[in-house]
């Protein structure tokens, strides 16, 4: 018969103690956080018991000895891997950047480090490695011991977009787009939350915004009526781009607006009557 976790605490972490020393010389049972600690270099690993604890929950007492030495033994096994993970990348909080993508199917980010980033995108955290990098997984992170990664922005800011370029480019006979960009660059879309500083002050009505692909942002501060003209031109040139990208990125268009606001907008959205975007242009009307 079952029990809860709980209920067979105490036995269980008796035999976690008296096996450790056996199966795990170097580890240590931490009894206020009820976790096995492993030396891990100059760090050490942590692996809390609650899993065993389950496992002894729905077995019979009998069982609870080959399943703490089973246990024991995997987390020994983690603990060798994290080892080779961290000769590997060194401090890997060194590495981790934070990179832009559009909103990924439930699927696809299972068991990534992924938080969304408003309606449209997501923030997936990335270790910046030539040959072992890639998208982080919550297994790796777990192996590794990241936890708050709050410094992943930073790390992006400091040591790749501390050098973006911006410069203004015709799109259309007296309208220019400006264009943040790094060539080779995989985290320029990490900017899009951040487009307000690429666009002149006063900034009132926001500006139109395309991110092609993860090297480039487009930007088309809205300033005016004339907006109604270089949506579509601004909208074939960012899918253009797009169609085109080695490292591609989000194929629309959208209005940046208010708090961080993303809003899609079709290539015809000008012509549309109503909708927020309508409002703003019978706005702008009356003012021109």
């Amino acid at each position: 018969m079952s029990m809860e976790p709980l209920d067979v605490a105490g036995d269980v972490h008796a035999l976690v103690r008296d096996l450790l020393p056996v199966l795990a010389p170097t580890a240590w049972f931490d009894g206020g956080t009820s976790e096995v600690v492993l030396p891990v270099g100059r760090s050490e690993a942590r692996a809390s018991t609650w899993t065993v604890l389950e496992r002894c929950a729905r077995a019979e007492p009998a069982e609870w000895p080959g399943l703490v030495a089973e246990w024991v033994r995997e987390v020994g096994d983690r603990a060798f891997l994290a080892v080779g993970e961290m000769e590997l990348f060194g401090d890997v909080r060194e590495l981790l950047r934070l990179r832009i993508v559009p909103k990924l199917a439930p699927r696809d980010r299972e068991g990534l480090v992924v938080v969304p980033a408003g309606d449209h995108f997501d923030a997936m955290v990335m270790i910046e490695h030539p040959r072992y990098g890639g998208p982080l997984t919550r297994a790796r992170a777990g192996l590794l011991g990241l936890r708050k990664l709050g410094y992943v922005m930073t790390n992006t800011h400091d040591r790749e977009l501390a050098d973006v370029q911006v410069r203004d480019q015709p799109l259309l006979p007296g309208r220019d787009v400006r264009v943040v960009t790094k060539p080779g660059s995989r985290y320029v879309s990490a900017l899009l939350s951040e487009v307000d500083q690429f666009l002149p002050v006063p900034n009132e009505h926001g500006a139109l915004v395309g991110v092609p692909c993860h090297s480039t942002l487009l930007l088309y501060p809205i300033t005016s009526a004339d907006v109604r003209t270089v949506l579509p031109v601004f909208a074939e040139v960012v899918a253009e781009m797009h169609a085109g990208a080695e490292d591609p990125c989000a194929r629309g268009v959208y209005w940046s607006h208010g708090e961080r606001r993303l809003t899609p907008l079709s290539p015809d959205a000008a012509a549309r009557p109503t909708g927020e975007f309508a409002s703003l242009l019978r706005r702008l009307r009356r003012r021109s």
